[in-house]
């Protein structure tokens, strides 16, 4: 039998971990944050109080349709704490992801976040994998007003489904959930990972992985 002390030890190690795997709560109501500051910490300092007004706290930045005339057909507006201060330490941000017909949000994952989505406008088709061994792929057709959740880490996807402009509003549970494309991240690192290297870890000629980062 485990001894009563050994499990509260055990149930506070478990909560530490829970709040260390997440961005920093507040300590106060607010924490605008000073992006011109000199101080580096995790996060960002915060302004002085005095000086924050209500636009602190708003932004125009989602209102207009991105751009999605590049290859794969849509946009990300991104709205973390670079671009909407008033996030600091509040432990989430928003983006609005516009997708021409057919356009295609490639597999990607937040680092730094679990994400939610709600489909404004069109058809998406959505998925998420699995971490290994058992990579299992979950995938759903989204209409207007759905949501859908991806996981923290892992890798996932949409892509608009039909002939018409698609959008959806993001949430995510951090103010900087950063993010990783896979293949621009695989193919197009600064510098490149050796063609040998890929060529075996995906079992393709060297001359296949050469093309592929001459996209990148």
């Amino acid at each position: 039998m485990t001894p009563p002390f050994l499990l509260v030890g055990l149930l506070l190690a478990t909560r530490l971990l829970i709040v260390m795997a997440s961005d920093p709560s507040p300590l106060q109501d607010f924490c605008v944050a000073d992006l011109n500051s000199t101080v580096r910490v995790n996060g960002y300092p915060c302004k002085d109080p005095r000086t924050v007004t209500a636009d602190d706290f708003f932004s125009e930045r989602l209102r207009n349709i991105g751009n999605t005339t590049n290859a794969f057909g849509f946009n990300v507006t991104m709205l973390n704490v670079n671009q909407f201060p008033g996030l600091n330490t509040l432990g989430i941000s928003l983006a609005r992801v516009d997708y021409a017909p057919w356009g295609l949000n490639p597999p990607h994952y937040h680092p730094r976040a679990t994400e939610v989505i709600t489909v404004m406008e069109g058809s998406l088709q959505v998925g998420f994998i699995t971490s290994n061994p058992d990579n299992k792929f979950f995938t759903k057709r989204l209409e207007k007003g759905d949501v859908f959740i991806f996981p923290r880490t892992l890798i996932h996807f949409q892509q608009n489904v039909g002939n018409c402009y698609a959008a959806v509003l993001s949430s995510l549970s951090s103010q900087n959930p950063g993010a990783v494309t896979i293949g621009r991240a695989i193919f197009g690192s600064n510098p490149d990972i050796p063609d040998y290297i890929l060529a075996k870890a995906f079992q393709v000629d060297k001359q296949v992985i050469d093309e592929l980062q001459s996209h990148f």
